[in-house]
């Protein structure tokens, strides 16, 4: 699994972004909380309780 740690400005640790090998992600606060999900299969973005954040739409002609 790949991980990408998010810091502020003073090098405090803010969250993770971990890719899991299906590649969806998952991002966590410092804690390790669960923030929420993205599924690059369904382009969509969930949090933590399974609730619909986004969604892409792409418009073909």
């Amino acid at each position: 699994m790949q991980r990408q740690e998010l810091r502020d400005r003073r090098n405090t640790l803010v969250g993770v972004i971990t890719t899991r090998p299906d590649g969806q992600q998952e991002g966590r606060d410092a804690r390790n909380n669960l923030r929420g999900r993205y599924n690059p299969r369904t382009n969509e973005t969930r949090d933590d309780r399974n609730n619909l954040g986004a969604r892409a739409i792409c418009w073909r002609r």
